[in-house]
């Protein structure tokens, strides 16, 4: 395993907010991601909530932007935010659209080349970037997930494919079915190619409708969100499959709030205290 490299360290409420960067062997690239350690982390290790960012986003949206630190010094609570996607590769037309390529790799495992070269970022956050951050952060080995758009479509199939690792899942404005929508069809076609059965095991709806959830699902959503409103994020079509499947699903429709980090610091504070008691 490569050694990771201190990029930067600002102290915040009483912890401290970190980006690291190393070579990713999953990904073929040099990577960077963002840590935030509360003050109990100097004490004791500390349980470990992932956080999966939407299109066009880095490790670092969430944190300059989402407010969190406050309340996760308060819980002591770990933060790790990964890149959205590899960097570095510049393989044809991967820096011609927001949605596909660089900043949108859909946290999938890609078949088809060239993406399968550098795409492979469920492997990177659900393999390579945990043994990484465990072996060097004084965690518990407690861990909860959480994401936006189509990071929360991130958390959401990682928490599926993976029963029994996080204690809990939550996402904001999530791509809940991007097999059925402009967004996902683009992004798995191109990764996955054109079999649409392949699709299915990247979908939360089809996930939840094949084998299932022990956990409880928690989804906030902005009815003022313009791709909810054009049919992008379709929660209702996951509340369906899980009410189907009989899992617990809480789909909260928060009135006058788009698709922005304003909409998430509202929120996060809640997400915050209900993975904090799952991880107790």
């Amino acid at each position: 395993m490569s050694d990771i490299e201190l990029v930067s360290a600002t102290k915040s409420f009483g912890g401290w907010l970190k980006r690291y960067k190393h070579r990713s062997t999953v990904l073929n690239c040099e990577m960077i991601f963002a840590i935030y350690l509360p003050p109990a982390a100097e004490e004791h290790p500390v349980p470990l909530l992932w956080w999966l960012s939407g299109l066009t986003c880095t490790d670092e949206n969430f944190m300059q932007k989402a407010g969190a630190q406050r309340t996760a010094a308060e819980l002591g609570l770990a933060i790790v935010c990964p890149d959205t996607s590899p960097r570095g590769s510049d393989l044809p037309g991967e820096h011609d659209s927001y949605d596909f390529g660089s900043g949108a790799g859909f946290y999938v495992n890609a078949t088809q080349a060239p993406w399968n070269q550098h795409y492979r970022m469920y492997d990177y956050v659900t393999s390579e970037l945990p043994a990484l951050v465990s072996a060097h952060f004084p965690l518990n080995g407690k861990q909860a997930i959480s994401g936006h758009s189509m990071g929360g479509h991130g958390a959401l199939i990682c928490a599926l494919k993976n029963p029994g690792r996080y204690t809990s899942v939550s996402a904001f404005a999530p791509i809940c079915n991007p097999g059925q929508c402009p967004w996902g069809e683009k992004a798995l076609g191109g990764y996955l190619g054109d079999n649409r059965e392949l699709w299915r095991e990247w979908d939360s709806c089809e996930l939840i409708k094949a084998q299932g959830s022990d956990l409880p699902l928690l989804v906030d959503q902005g009815d003022a969100d313009n791709f909810y409103v054009d049919g992008q994020l379709r929660p209702e079509a996951l509340a369906a499959a899980c009410e189907e499947a009989s899992v617990p699903c809480t789909l909260r429709l928060r009135p006058g709030y788009d698709h922005s980090y304003f909409f998430i610091a509202s929120f996060i504070d809640e997400h915050l205290r209900y993975h904090a008691e799952k991880l107790q």
